[in-house]
């Protein structure tokens, strides 16, 4: 059955030496898995590859956390718990699709249509009660957030684009929408008492463990012990003054209220799952201002909490006596002051809605490239104040900006191109940060004391100040400069430390890089993040390539930012993550965009979903396994894979936005062409080749009514069983609607 041969292998056995494990994710990455997966597995069979999977979708994820409240049907593995595992040894080969990296509101709709299949997983405790909601609560933060990236990035990141993928780009560029002289868009930051002015960091001399306490005038509280420490790691704190940042709002809500600009809040309240969506939450009391001061009580009463959105607010006042007056007051608002930028105007979702609605990384790409402009409610494209409360990062955007002003609009028919070589191994500085989070209950101090009860750092807080400490282990961070010194020996290009010595963290890496450059008598620049930005488009701008060397939120931030400018999407990048113990992890694209695609695909079965990064993925795969394994078919493989790429890319195969048109499923057929013609043609090895010319030969006879029999099958709504867990059976024969091409890649799996 095809179902068997899409699930695969179901769990990792121990002692197990796996061979290429696939994640099955969710949205659109995770439904274009169900057509791309059984034609990778027909294809590998022919170089003895075994290919396993791995469920780490959210409802997955979910359902791992409470095995004792389902049945024995129901139960999974915890998949992600044995990746984990794996991704530790030297035989890890692991391929990974886009997942949810989920808010509160989409872990509570991922848990209410869990329910309503029969699964008895528990409500989500916003404000458990008891021990028991404690405990429910506890396990539910496994799963929010970046639950999965820290788990299984194991290594440092070397994440670009290809030779093929560039090239196409600049013969095919897409559509610039100019950046005006004119443009009143700018970004905003504190000018103090933000994470980056708070920052206090150590080099520490010895291994020990420490605990973070915190003190006021009711005595000490353990928040956390049993914090490991290594030798020459670096450990840094800080802190966000609540109290400024809710000041910053209302200037920044003021000032755009006055130009007549709008009001556009970015953060990541995904991966920074504690911090951001609590500054997520200080921003919707600042703009609601009003309704929060005049119905207070009554919100309270509800059980509304800012932190998730407006979207949580407009539902929760649906039984409320006083939604009337509540709704007169949020309209009374949108129109009186500062316009705000829309999510969707169609719908009236805001900036504020949802915190995971806009996710900077992807954000701010997106509105510097359409002309640094956002759109109203009346989806008109308007200047906006890209409001991005902590300047440690925010800082690039603005590089962005002021290069667009002095230079005008970039041309990605000539741009270079930027690759990154991020560290993010042994969950590196901010994204491994979330169990060092915390929210000062009072007045008082947060304390870092080491097992001989000495003073590492501490911080002196008001209450509802957002705490944080980070770590980056010191193999870690000489694996990463070693990483950035052997990317710019191989390609020549400039290569950038983006370090700041005014950051207490970066003034000690700072030095760790100076150490171990000299040791290998290296010569990289480093710069500030802003001025490392500005001289890497000044780079290319001239149609130069850069190298830009990052901590793991710019690792994060700049993998969106600049093949989002050069290619106009993140989606085209091969993303290599060697790991420090000799496995690799293949990421295959950025899922920004799924939850709009999979919208479509249920009103108008279709799926304009990219897969190229799934392509760059497996060949880059397929090459490493070859090279770890000593197997001459793999690398037959994927040689003929990476050719048929190339074709795919030269002959624009790449899935259109239009119903009726090519897409995701009709982009991987036209591959599986391309591919068995390259294997037919090759000649290292003859049988493969004899194999795979009658294939071929079929495939590209019978290529238009196999084109038709998937196009013919868009243009009508379609049952996926579910959002965030589809019904397998359903999903599969939708995503595989063409029995002529099933047939023939059956008939290769077959061999």
């Amino acid at each position: 059955m095809i179902f068997a041969i899409l699930k695969g292998i179901k769990s990792i056995p121990k002692g197990y030496i796996m061979k290429i494990t696939y994640t099955l994710t969710d949205e659109s990455p995770a439904l274009a898995t169900y057509s791309f997966l059984p034609i990778a597995k027909a294809f590998l069979r022919h170089a003895n590859i075994e290919v396993a999977t791995s469920d780490i979708s959210l409802s997955a994820r979910i359902l791992a956390q409470f095995p004792e409240r389902l049945k024995q049907e129901q139960q999974v593995e915890d998949a992600l718990s044995i990746l984990g595992d794996l991704v530790k040894t030297k035989e890890a080969n692991l391929i990974k699709t886009p997942n949810i990296s989920a808010s509160i509101p989409q872990l509570k709709a991922a848990i209410k249509e869990l329910q309503g299949k029969g699964y008895d997983v528990p409500n989500f405790p916003d404000e458990p009660q008891n021990d028991t909601e404690k405990a429910i609560k506890e396990k539910y933060q496994k799963v929010l957030g970046s639950a999965v990236n820290p788990v299984l990035r194991q290594g440092n990141s070397d994440r670009r684009s290809t030779k093929a993928v560039k090239s196409y780009a600049q013969k095919n560029p897409y559509r610039v929408v100019p950046f005006s002289a004119d443009s009143k868009s700018y970004v905003s930051y504190m000018k103090e008492g933000d994470f980056f002015d708070n920052e206090k960091a150590v080099l520490i001399p010895s291994a020990t463990t420490a605990k973070i306490i915190f003190r006021d005038s009711s005595g000490e509280k353990v928040l956390k012990e049993g914090l490991k420490l290594e030798q020459n790691e670096i450990l840094d704190a800080t802190f966000m003054d609540a109290q400024k940042l809710s000041r910053f709002y209302e200037e920044q809500i003021t000032s755009c209220k006055n130009k007549g600009i709008l009001f556009s809040l970015h953060l990541k309240a995904t991966m920074m799952k504690v911090s951001d969506p609590v500054l997520f939450g200080y921003a919707v009391k600042a703009y609601f201002k009003e309704i929060f001061e005049s119905f207070g009580d009554e919100l309270s009463r509800l059980g509304v909490n800012a932190n998730n959105g407006v979207s949580e607010l407009l539902s929760k006042i649906e039984s409320s006596p006083k939604k009337a007056e509540i709704l007169s007051k949020y309209n009374e608002i949108l129109e009186k002051s500062a316009k705000i930028s829309m999510v969707n105007s169609d719908k009236g979702i805001t900036n504020l809605h949802v915190p995971s609605d806009v996710i900077v990384d992807a954000s701010m790409p997106a509105m510097l490239k359409n002309g640094a402009r956002l759109w109203d409610k009346e989806g008109k494209e308007c200047d906006a104040n890209a409001v991005i409360p902590d300047k440690t990062y925010a800082t690039i955007y603005e590089a962005v900006i002021e290069d667009l002003h002095k230079n005008g609009t970039l041309n990605p028919a000539t741009l270079g191109s930027v690759s990154n070589v991020g560290l993010m191994a042994r969950k590196a500085q901010e994204y491994g940060s979330h169990d060092k989070t915390f929210i000062a209950p009072n007045d008082g101090e947060f304390v870092i004391v080491d097992a001989n009860g000495s003073v590492l750092l501490s911080h002196k807080v008001r209450k509802n100040d957002i705490y944080r400490a980070n770590q980056a282990k010191f193999d870690a961070v000489q694996n990463w400069i070693d990483l950035g010194i052997e990317r710019a020996d191989i390609t020549g290009d400039k290569a950038i430390f983006w370090l700041d010595a005014k950051r207490a963290s970066n003034k000690i890496m700072i030095d760790l890089v100076q150490k171990r450059l000299k040791e290998k008598g290296k010569n990289i620049e480093i710069l500030a993040p802003k001025e490392a930005c500005l001289e890497s488009l000044r780079l290319i701008r001239a149609g130069k390539n850069a190298i830009s060397i990052t901590g793991n939120v710019l690792r994060d931030y700049l993998t969106d930012l600049f093949p989002i400018l050069e290619l106009g999407t993140s989606a085209k990048m091969l993303s290599v993550v060697p790991m420090l113990n000799g496995g690799a992890m293949f990421e295959t694209g950025a899922g920004g965009s799924a939850p709009k695609q999979v919208e479509q695909l249920v009103g108008e079965n279709h799926l304009r979903w990219d897969s190229l990064g799934e392509f760059l993925a497996l060949q880059a795969s397929l090459e490493f396994y070859a090279q770890k394994q000593n197997n001459a078919k793999a690398k037959v493989l994927a040689d003929a894979l990476d050719s048929a790429t190339s074709q795919w890319l030269d002959n624009n195969k790449a899935p259109s936005r239009k119903v009726g048109e090519d897409d995701n499923r009709t982009s991987h057929f036209y591959l599986s062409m391309y591919f068995t013609r390259a294997l037919a043609n090759q000649s290292a090895d003859t049988s493969i080749a004899a194999f795979f010319k009658p294939i071929a030969d079929e495939l590209e006879s019978k290529q238009d009514s196999i084109r038709a029999e998937f196009n013919n099958a868009q243009g009508k709504a379609v049952d996926l069983g579910g959002y965030y867990k589809f019904d397998d059976n359903k999903a599969e024969s939708i995503m595989r609607p063409s029995k002529s091409f099933n047939t023939i890649i059956e008939q290769i799996a077959r061999g």
